[in-house]
């Protein structure tokens, strides 16, 4: 499916090519202004001399790890892509850096109290992350949140020492209740936060039947609410929390029954990702007057729980809100510890012990999608010196003479471009009406079409080139016509779901040939069969974000794509759409001594054709017996030999251990 040059079409892709080989080496800090590198990269990932894309597993160490020669060696040893790359020294390094921030923050304010972080598991279930996280945490205590009854369940037999806290978040039933309240009689530090008043009800009715004096914490819906697409995480709007008449009234519930000890956390959340600083210094300074008013009134609360939202910058500016941050990491730390100090002394109360559930600024840069183009499609154009032939179509010599138009005049204005446009596209409506009547030979049609597209492409090129205070809106529509499609193997469905369901924009770059200018636009295309399944937002110095640059494919030369910061959500949020199922997964750790300075340490294979088939119920055996069935159908009835229909339920059986995803021709 890579592209093959055709004499009979356009060279204008090939003399773009030749331009870009006659320009001079694109350096590596062009490639990371392009791609935004540095905004997005937070000191992880760099552009080497080489033009291959690089992370460093130690933001300030020199060690640095080539990604695209990590993906040669999974191709050398015939690892199906796509694959997911999880470098475990970014997961490490992302916890030790919250954790040292906090602690910066309290030493330098004077802070009397600690801080505890805890890892909100939804933002990534997988086993091996949820194992890093809390390794990497040992050291400051850390600690998980869970929202569900099936993540309580993984969390709690993680609980490996009396000491570690585990929150816990989202509608209870009483099977969850229960289960809570079994690990506080372990002596577990498991608290839940109430969401609803009826849930408070239910959960001390609970505890008095078992008698078990319970701990339980409270959401409060706050006046202050965030920014953006998670606005309703707070506010008046927010399906989550107890109000402040509400929290008056359990607390009243609670002294009746001599049970304020049970009230040990207050907590609130502002969304999956806090845009500006100052909605955050707003919310904190207000649950901190809450939590020093129920002091001052004797309620014994220990801990402040300023739930998740530090961000993650996916544009690498601050323009554009919904996909960036205008804090840094340690900003966000002073800006916690200082606005709860500050309520607090003003009142004359304790400082709380401060928890966050960061999830997202933990676990988003450590993952990187590799994909590998499979072809591009473009529009076919017209060889440059083709002169139409006598015999040819008055359709074709009048496509002809406007493209001569286009291409030798020296100064065009938009309204000359615009009228050459519109005189190209109504020649290429006749030739398709001619042709739909049987009147316009394929072969003339096919000339049409070429000619449309190369009057578009010249136009194209003039007005990008044109510094207009306004242009017609149908030229500028150009630059999305002329695009080029990148198949590329992948689902968008099964690995940044995000980017479909809200509009989430990754950062997405080439993981090599950095060293050269990339001569394309394409518009990346996945393997499913559903419209939708494309990338239309980019991450990049163009100031149209619909495309990304990319370099033309070479034949019989793989190119790959890194998705980047993929760790958070995407990993555990894929449909089945299409049955793609999980990629492949490989877990690198950085070593010096290594080749490569890294080793893997563990692969864990995509999932196969069997395992997608029996989450929708069909089953190996049931499907045998019907392809047997049919195939031994044509052998009797002569279609085919029986050795030929041995081979066909052969071949139809061994699909079942392979990969749901594509398998190129060199692999099989």
């Amino acid at each position: 499916m890579k592209e093959t040059p055709d004499n009979a079409v356009a060279t204008h892709d090939e003399a773009l090519e030749t331009i870009a080989q006659e320009t001079p080496v694109w350096t590596p800090e062009e490639a990371e202004e392009h791609y935004h590198v540095k905004g997005w990269g937070d000191g992880y990932f760099f552009v080497r001399e080489t033009g291959e894309v690089a992370v460093r597993p130690e933001r300030s160490g020199p060690a640095s790890i080539s990604i695209y020669e990590v993906v040669r060696h999974l191709k050398e040893e015939k690892v199906p892509f796509p694959v997911l790359i999880r470098f475990q020294d970014v997961l490490r390094g992302r916890v030790q850096q919250l954790n040292h921030a906090f602690r910066d923050a309290i030493a330098e304010l004077g802070y009397r109290n600690r801080y505890t972080a805890v890892y909100p598991i939804k933002v990534n279930q997988l086993h091996e992350v949820v194992e890093e996280v809390l390794e990497a945490g040992k050291p400051f205590g850390m600690g998980l949140e869970c929202g569900s009854k099936a993540e309580l369940v993984a969390a709690l037999a993680h609980l490996e020492d009396d000491d570690t806290l585990l929150i816990c978040n989202g509608y209870k039933d009483g099977v969850m209740l229960q289960l809570i309240l079994s690990g506080q009689q372990l002596g577990k530090n498991i608290i839940p936060v109430l969401e609803k008043y009826d849930e408070f009800e239910h959960f001390m009715h609970l505890a008095r039947t078992r008698k078990i004096r319970p701990r339980f914490g409270v959401r409060v819906r706050l006046t202050t609410s965030g920014a953006g697409r998670w606005a309703d995480s707070g506010g008046d709007l927010s399906k989550f929390g107890i109000s402040i008449p509400e929290l008056l009234t359990l607390l009243e519930h609670l002294d009746d029954q001599n049970r304020l000890d049970a009230f040990t956390l207050l907590h609130f959340h502002l969304g999956s990702q806090i845009a500006n600083i100052q909605t955050l210094k707003k919310a904190v300074k207000e649950i901190a007057q809450i939590y020093a008013q129920l002091r001052q009134r004797g309620v014994p609360i220990r801990y402040l729980d300023v739930g998740g939202g530090l961000g993650v910058n996916y544009e690498a500016d601050f323009a554009g809100l919904n996909d960036g941050i205008n804090y840094t990491l340690q900003e966000y730390a002073n800006a916690v510890v200082h606005s709860i100090m500050e309520v607090c002394d003003a009142e004359q109360v304790e400082h709380p012990a401060i928890i966050s559930e960061s999830g997202r600024a933990i676990t988003a840069h450590h993952s990187v999608l590799v994909v590998e183009a499979l072809g591009a499609y473009r529009k076919n154009e017209i060889d440059p010196d083709f002169t139409p032939a006598k015999t040819d179509h008055a359709l074709v010599h009048e496509l002809h003479a406007t493209w001569q138009w286009v291409r030798e005049t020296p100064t065009m204005r938009p309204a000359e471009l615009l009228e050459a446009y519109h005189d190209a596209a109504e020649k290429r409506q006749q030739a398709d009406s001619l042709f739909s009547f049987g009147y316009l030979p394929i072969e003339q049609k096919a000339l049409a079409e070429r000619l449309y597209w190369s009057i578009c492409r010249t136009i194209n090129e003039r007005v990008r080139k044109m510094d207009a205070d306004w242009l017609p809106n149908e030229l500028l529509a150009l630059d999305e016509h002329l695009v080029d499609q990148y198949l590329c193997d992948f689902s968008v469905f099964q690995s940044i779901l995000d980017h479909w369901a809200i509009g989430q924009r990754f950062p997405i770059m080439p993981l090599h040939r950095l060293d050269e200018p990339p001569s394309r636009r394409a518009v990346l295309v996945d393997l499913t069969c559903d419209s939708d399944g494309k990338v239309s937002r980019y991450v990049t110095a163009n100031e149209d974000k619909r495309y990304l640059d990319v370099h033309p494919l070479r034949e019989d030369e793989p190119y790959f794509l890194g998705f980047f910061l993929m760790g958070a959500y995407q990993d555990i949020m894929g449909d089945m759409h299409n049955l793609f199922g999980r990629v492949t997964e490989v877990h690198i750790y950085a070593d010096d001594e290594e080749p490569g300075g890294y080793y893997i340490e563990k692969m864990i294979p995509g999932t196969t054709v069997q395992q997608m088939l029996a989450l929708v119920q069909y089953f190996p055996n049931d499907l045998e017996r019907r392809m047997n069935a049919l195939i031994r159908a044509k052998v009797e009835a002569g279609v085919i030999r029986p050795r030929a229909g041995v081979r066909l339920l052969e071949q139809y059986l061994a699909t079942f251990s392979g990969s749901t995803y594509y398998t190129p021709s060199s692999s099989l």
